[in-house]
This record gives C-alpha cells, sequence and structure tokens, in this order.
C-alpha cells in the first residue's frame, strides 16, 4: 500500500510516545485534559436532548440557539462583534485548526508558529503540504510581534497564536494582541487564534486579537472550560466570507458537530458557570504548590500565568536534555512530557500538567526529587 508524501512527514504525537514503557502505578502528569467531571446541569442538558430525540443531523454549522449563544459569548466576554451566521460548531477545537490551515495554506506556503507550541500546528501544516516556520518565544515564553515580524516573507499565509499557552502557560498581553493583529492586517495575512485555555488564567487578563482585526479566526471548545474533552464540541469565529470557505471543507469533512454534545455545550455556555470558578481557583493552588516544589529544588521556571501546564528547564550538562530527564522521570514513576514534542525550542524542558489531584502531585514531587 502507498501512502501519501504529506502523511508519510507527519510524525506520532510526542504525547502520545511519552505514555509507552511507563512503569506501574506511574503518576501521569503528561495528560492535558481537566481531572474534573462534566457539571451535573451540562450532563442534564444532554440527558434532555436523548429523551426529546435529538439524535439526528444539526445544520452543518451547527444549532441555530448554539450559534446565538456563541456569538453572544464572543461579544461579552471578548470584544469580538459577529453574528450568528458568522459562527461554526465543529467536532472539537481540533477540527476547526484543520479546517482554517486547510482553507488558508496552499502548497509552499508558510505558517508562523511559535517554537515551542501546541504540536498539531506544525503537523496539520505539513498535512497539506505548506511550512511551518518557527518562531522562537521571548525569555517570557510569549510569541513577540517583532520576532514574528522579522520572519514574514512574502510566502506567509498565516499567523497562529495560543494563549493562554500550551506546553508554557504563558499569557499574551494587550499590547502584543493587539500589535500582532496589526501585523496581519498590514501584510493581509490570517491570523489563528487559539484560546481554549481563557478561563484559565491566574495573572493578566485574557484579550482576544480578534477585537482589532476581522483577519482573526478565533478558536475555542467547551471542552477544557467545562470538563467536557470527550464530548468533542469546538466552534469558531470567522467574519467576512471565510466562514463559507471553512463550510466547504467543514461539510464534507464532518457534516456536522454531535447534536447531543451541541445540546450540552448550548447549557454550559448559557447557564451556571460556578463550576468554572472552582476548577480555575483549584488550577491555581495546584500551580502554586508545583511552582513552590520545583523552586525549592533549584529548577528553573517561568512561573506560568494560565492554562494547566508548568514548562520547567530541566536539561543541561550531565543531566542531559529534557528527553534524557522525562525518560528517567518515567522510569521513577512520573509521566511527563518531553519538551522537544513541541519544537526545538523546547528540548531542554518537560511539560507538567497539573489537571490531577494534589495527592498526585506532592507524590510526584516526592519522586522527582531523586532525578531533578
Amino acid at each position: 500500500m502507498r501512502f501519501a508524501s504529506c502523511t508519510e512527514k507527519i510524525e506520532i504525537s510526542g504525547i502520545r510516545k511519552c505514555f509507552e514503557g511507563a512503569a506501574p502505578g506511574s503518576v501521569n502528569l503528561g495528560l492535558g485534559q481537566p481531572d474534573f467531571d462534566t457539571a451535573e446541569h451540562i450532563k442534564r442538558a444532554a440527558i434532555r436532548a436523548i429523551e426529546q430525540g435529538l439524535t439526528g443531523y444539526t445544520p452543518n454549522c451547527g444549532l441555530p440557539e448554539l450559534r446565538a449563544a456563541i456569538a453572544d459569548k464572543f461579544k461579552r466576554e471578548n470584544g469580538i462583534e459577529c453574528s450568528p451566521e458568522e459562527i461554526m460548531v465543529t467536532s472539537g477545537a481540533s477540527e476547526a485548526l484543520f479546517l482554517i490551515i486547510a482553507a488558508l495554506v496552499d502548497r509552499g506556503d508558510e505558517v508562523m508558529i511559535g517554537d515551542p507550541a501546541f504540536l498539531s500546528y506544525a503537523e496539520l501544516t505539513k498535512l497539506v503540504g505548506g511550512r511551518p516556520v518557527s518562531v522562537p518565544l521571548d525569555g517570557d515564553l510569549r510569541l513577540s510581534p517583532d520576532s514574528l515580524q522579522e520572519r514574514i516573507s512574502g510566502r506567509t499565509r498565516l499567523i497562529i497564536i495560543n494563549s493562554p499557552a500550551n506546553p508554557t502557560g504563558a499569557v499574551q498581553t494587550a499590547e502584543q494582541m493587539k500589535a500582532i493583529a496589526q501585523i496581519a492586517e498590514d501584510s493581509n495575512i490570517a491570523v489563528l487564534s487559539d484560546e481554549v485555555y481563557e478561563h484559565f488564567i491566574y495573572k493578566g487578563e485574557h484579550v482576544s486579537p480578534g477585537r482589532f482585526s476581522d483577519n482573526v479566526i478565533t478558536v475555542n471548545a467547551v471542552s477544557k472550560t467545562y470538563a467536557m474533552t470527550g464530548w468533542r464540541l469546538g466552534y469558531l469565529a470567522a467574519r467576512g466570507c471565510a466562514l463559507e470557505q471553512l463550510l466547504k471543507i467543514h461539510q464534507y469533512v464532518q457534516a456536522c458537530a454531535s447534536s447531543i454534545s451541541q445540546a450540552a455545550a448550548l447549557e454550559a455556555i448559557s447557564g451556571p458557570q460556578d463550576c468554572v470558578a472552582q476548577m480555575r481557583d483549584e488550577f491555581r493552588s495546584r500551580r502554586d504548590l508545583l511552582v513552590k516544589g520545583f523552586r525549592e529544588m533549584g529548577v528553573p521556571l517561568t512561573e506560568p500565568d494560565g492554562a494547566f501546564y508548568l514548562f520547567p528547564r530541566v536539561g543541561g550538562g550531565a543531566a542531559g536534555d529534557g528527553d534524557a530527564v522525562s525518560a528517567r522521570l518515567g522510569q521513577a514513576g512520573v509521566i511527563t512530557v518531553p519538551g522537544s514534542a513541541f519544537g526545538p525550542g523546547g528540548k531542554e524542558h518537560i511539560r507538567i500538567s497539573y489537571a490531577a489531584a494534589r495527592s498526585q502531585l506532592e507524590e510526584a514531587l516526592r519522586r522527582m526529587k531523586d532525578i531533578l
């Protein structure tokens, strides 16, 4: 059997690889999903939808009432003015990422991606024949507008930005977001803004670049915010003619997102938000626990302002790089993700998810002291 060259160029996820060969009884700090249950009022909405027979296809872009609720959410929380007709509901944020990259990037086109960054960005770019261009992060692990500007060429078609960021937990400033949006406007380049961690910020504020430019397509999901990763429900806002181009792909790739998940998402976005605040407070407490533990061990790190990841620098000298340290931690019963999975800029780091119980984090710190 012969496979397409673009498929053969794609790597198996470094996150998936880190679970192989883990010792029995390991503490799993590699998984990037909330360890909370979906709130009861959201689950009840899904059950009602099933009981009422909402089990067929929905319109391609989603239930009208859900699209209206999402448009209202974007205006209320993000300052993005868009109509329900400019909203598309997708099967998770992952589908939204693929649709945008596939619709905008031709073979040989360049996509600006922070280094390190969420690994799907580069692999999806390669899948459509594009060329990922790494943009080194600044000392605060943020994407610098100046570094971005230096690397833009005549083949640049897309800038991808993720704030709060996976794997670093960094939060872009309002000034940076405005500057990046202006670069896109001046160069007629699109921006993909991945905002799935927007509700988990512990310092500063979340600012959507879509406030400043119509060239921005904003991606979000209920997955992280409402502990609904398995429901596979994302959404995007694309103004002007962009949504029609994305729909051309979506209609054949997915047709529509799950009707049951859409009913649950409507309740999540429109209903009580107490569950989100509770998760945020717990994540902040866990972050503080880990930051204190790593600093006591003398491990250098930039304190994350958002998301639920720590990205300490563990490589160098006799210790080897992040891959080597992550492997030794795995043998000691602590699963982490090597920073190299997120790009060359992460090779001296490991990613640690604190979406795990405090007791597990405390045990992981105890085991790590013998390695770090």
